[in-house]
């Protein structure tokens, strides 16, 4: 942060004059720059420097706001793509889309894609900066209180779901206790449970997006223009037809999908500097990948049997949650359990998320194949860093929910208790944790013969 100090009106002008100049003379990295100088108080006030201070931020929102042509070309690559599993939306589909207020620009490209495609779109627009006020001042009964009519009712409505992630202040829930945010998640298991179930019956499909803020590049240390970019080449927005791009990446994971379901992995074993994990997979369950889940997506995953979790592993990358970041996490299981664990920052609050039902078991392991991925930097945002580009690939497991379309059969005719015996872990909460350093998987076959299928940061089956 850049920090100035005046001592008259006309050293104000000259400054303010200065800053537009620096400006237009050096808009590729400025925006980090006047995200500083804007918010920068002073103990006096004129009519100039109101009328100047307005001009830089207005000319700061045009300088970087992406084309609509761009936002467009966003727009259908999540709704006449990766919804339906990269099928598209069809006529009379109703479309729920969460986007908050920073995001806004994105919003009405989104509508117009939706509308083209002949589908309903419905919008849960959320203003920027109130998740604290909630937290602040909510009873513990307000917090866990279900609204079962209203969620229930839109799990029946909804056919599509698109959220996209934005941040207008990446710390805004800093400080708020854990305990609260964690009660408020597993109030809402119930609706997480009707909607997967219904997602199971393959009548709803989602996908997720990401929106670039000032705040989101600035913890990263990237200008804005830099961070969008990443975006843009992640998605393929750069290319005149990005969907056939997704549809070609799409058919890449599906060849390399259909290999390792076909060989039939009874349990994988990760070996590392940094691991040394074995993963229980079995021959009831299925590799997935692609499909327009999540935009972008280049992960290969599969949802193991809990309870043959066993050895350790640290991750490299940092884990935000809850509005605080986590880094430096280590994690050994005994058992299908996390037994002991330790983070560099932020333990207390892992501590915590280890306190909900369910979080101290994998829901899902996975990896990236190097080859795929466009995105070059760390972003910040799961969404992208868990399919991050390295040159030893990209692994990540998460703690809680397990992914019950994994299952070989038809997991949705099953009752509770059938699935149950299925050892899928159960949870309100699915929670991703990356690695992107050197590590070698070798997967066991049913005739318990050994096969490396992963290496150097890529798929070798």
């Amino acid at each position: 942060m850049f920090i100035f100090k005046v001592y008259s009106k006309e050293q104000h002008e000259k400054l303010v004059i200065v800053i537009v100049v620096f400006i237009v003379i050096n808009a590729r990295n400025s925006e980090l720059f006047l995200f500083s100088i804007v918010t920068w108080k002073q103990n006096y006030t004129t009519e100039k420097k109101s009328e100047f201070t307005f001009y830089i931020v207005y000319y700061w929102f045009i300088m970087y706001q992406p084309s609509p042509e761009l936002l467009k070309k966003y727009a259908d690559v999540l709704v006449k793509f990766a919804l339906r599993g990269g099928e598209g939306v069809k006529q009379w589909d109703v479309v729920f889309v969460q986007i908050p207020e920073c995001a806004k620009p994105f919003y009405l490209p989104l509508q117009k894609s939706i509308l083209e495609a002949g589908a309903h779109p419905i919008f849960e627009y959320y203003p920027d900066g109130v998740s604290r006020h909630f937290y602040e001042h909510a009873a513990d009964e307000q917090i866990t209180f279900y609204p079962e009519h209203f969620l229930h009712g839109k799990v029946q409505q909804m056919t599509h779901v698109i959220s996209v992630i934005a941040e207008a202040d990446k710390y805004e829930l800093k400080g708020v206790d854990p305990q609260k945010m964690a009660a408020r998640v597993s109030s809402r298991k119930p609706y997480i449970e009707k909607r997967t179930q219904k997602e199971l019956e393959g009548k709803m499909t989602w996908t997720l997006g990401l929106y670039g803020t000032p705040a989101m590049a600035e913890e990263v240390w990237m200008s804005l223009e830099e961070y969008r970019k990443q975006i843009i080449n992640a998605c393929y927005l750069d290319e005149e037809k990005p969907i056939e791009h997704w549809k070609k990446v799409n058919e890449e994971i599906e060849t390399i999908i259909t290999k390792l379901n076909t060989i039939k992995i009874q349990k994988v074993h990760m070996v590392g500097q940094d691991v040394d994990l074995w993963v229980g997979i079995w021959s009831d369950r299925k590799w997935l990948g692609g499909s327009g889940r999540n935009i972008p997506s280049f992960e290969i995953f599969t949802s193991p049997d809990y309870r043959q979790t066993s050895g350790w592993m640290k991750f490299n990358q940092p884990l935000y949650r809850y509005g605080q970041k986590i880094t430096g996490i280590s994690l050994k299981f005994e058992k299908g359990e996390v037994i002991e664990f330790d983070a560099q920052e932020g333990k207390d609050l892992l501590t915590e998320i280890f306190e909900i039902s369910g979080t101290k078991s994998l829901g899902e392991f996975s990896l990236t194949d190097g080859r795929h991925s466009r995105i070059t930097k760390a972003m910040g945002e799961t969404l992208y860093d868990e399919n991050m580009w390295g040159p030893f690939g990209n692994t990540h497991v998460a703690i809680g929910r397990a992914y019950e379309e994994t299952y070989t059969g038809d997991v949705s005719s099953l009752s509770a208790e059938q699935r149950k015996e299925l050892w899928f872990n159960q949870s309100a909460e699915h929670i991703d944790i990356i690695s992107t350093t050197d590590r070698t998987v070798t997967a066991y076959l049913e005739d318990w013969s050994e096969k490396i299928i992963y290496q150097d940061g890529k798929f070798i089956i």
